[in-house]
């Protein structure tokens, strides 16, 4: 798709001029269990809303994110891919045994690695976090493994797993082995109170090595594919979500010549809902939403015009994953600053063109320039929350002790020591 720049992309310093009424969230800070996590949702469902969810890649991103969601009043939700996970622990590390075969272990120990950080950080800025792992392809379930036996290693001495949800793409595979497949991870997963988004239907573009170069009509789900995911997992929990294609793209693209320029469908999402409705009608089953049954997710959103995020999520979409965006906004932070500071940048003493000795340091030190990076990625974490409705939507609860507020680092280090 082709990026835009729009609106809302720079006119969103003021998160009070978007707080929409709603119900209160009743939620705590920090990472959300299952149940919390189909409660956030099910809030954004009835208020109208949508909660983005970013990849991280490095405790620097990740605070980026926290710190749009604090100053938002927002829930947010942080998100690591296997490629992302692997940088976070240190691309040092051998993500492959001795025999060359792919163990992702350092897929693995970065996931692990974000999900502690956030768990120590979340209480202090203040907001509910849904610390979730994005595409997992079949040839990455090693990866899914890992992270699931921290969850129940983490279940057995807290009563809550590592992470809130984890994310199982199988939409390469055939729709049968993609929900038998999906039902055996949930069924484990449930038992120690973990989220699932599946992803039916093909999302063009690459992500983590699932890859689709078919036909443009493939980038569509059918309502059929929606019910039988469906009817096969609620039984299990309510807790899961579906990303169902309708034209998505991941990444930005120029749109391609000859007339396959994609153009989003958002309003057939509501397709969905009514084919999952009517099926319940007839089998009498649980309806947990009069309108909207089931919690559907947007991916793909680069250079989406704002009213089809908008019609996207009035037909059930409460999630929606950004990357390219955020990524091109971290790195575009980096390059203003050098623009403004690079004279000060090509040695520790002097100018690049003049020798007058003077010490560069507070220039080229990375703290300064990743600062810049933070800021400016920030400020798009806050367009997104803007876009989708989610700004004013969480109010924190002060924590008292012995009818005393307690301090924020207090509240990190109980966080941390949780997490041992």
């Amino acid at each position: 798709r082709v990026s835009r720049i729009r609106a809302t992309d720079l006119h969103f310093a003021n998160p009070a001029m978007t707080e929409v009424k709603a119900s209160p969230l009743d939620l705590p800070t920090g990472i959300l269990t299952g149940d919390q996590t189909f409660k956030l949702f099910d809030h954004a469902r009835k208020n109208g809303y949508a909660i983005p969810a970013f990849n991280c890649t490095s405790s620097s991103t990740v605070n980026c994110v926290l710190e749009a969601a604090r100053d938002a009043k927002s829930p947010i939700i942080v998100q690591v891919s296997t490629s992302g996970a692997w940088f976070y622990a240190g691309k040092g590390i051998k993500n492959a045994g001795a025999d060359k075969k792919k163990t992702l272990e350092g897929s693995v120990l970065g996931a692990v690695a974000a999900a502690l950080h956030v768990r120590t950080m979340a209480n202090f800025y203040g907001v509910p976090v849904v610390m979730h792992s994005d595409h997992c392809a079949k040839k990455l379930l090693p990866w899914f493994d890992g992270m699931l036996e921290a969850d129940e290693e983490y279940f057995k001495t807290y009563g809550v797993p590592l992470f809130s949800s984890h994310m199982l793409d199988l939409s390469e595979e055939k729709d049968e082995e993609n929900i038998e497949i999906c039902e055996k991870y949930f069924k484990r997963m449930s038992k120690i109170n973990l989220f699932l988004e599946m992803e039916i239907g093909k999302t063009g573009g690459e992500e983590d090595g699932v890859k689709h170069e078919g036909s443009i009509s493939e980038l569509f789900t059918h309502p059929d594919q929606i019910w039988k995911v469906y009817k096969t997992l609620s039984p299990i929990s309510p807790n899961f979500s579906i990303a169902a294609a309708f034209g998505n793209f991941h990444g930005v693209y120029k749109a391609p010549d000859g007339g396959n320029k994609i153009k989003l469908t958002p309003e057939i999402l509501a397709k969905h809902q009514e084919k999952i409705l009517a099926e319940l009608k007839k089998s009498g089953g649980k309806v947990f939403d009069a309108k909207k049954p089931t919690f559907l997710v947007m991916h793909g959103g680069s250079g989406s015009e704002d009213s089809e995020i908008q019609t996207a999520v009035s037909n059930g979409v409460v999630k929606m994953n950004v990357d390219t965006d955020t990524q091109w906004a971290y790195w575009d932070g980096v390059h203003q600053y050098y623009h403004k500071n690079g004279d000060r940048m090509y040695k520790q003493l002097g100018g690049k063109n003049n020798n007058d000795g003077l010490p560069n340091k507070k220039k080229y030190d990375p703290r300064a320039w990743l600062r810049a990076a933070e800021m400016s990625m920030s400020k798009r974490v806050l367009g997104s929350l803007t876009v989708l409705g989610a700004v004013g939507k969480y109010a924190p609860k002060e924590e008292l002790a012995d009818g005393k507020p307690v301090k924020p680092y207090i509240r990190a280090i109980k966080a941390a020591k949780s997490s041992l």
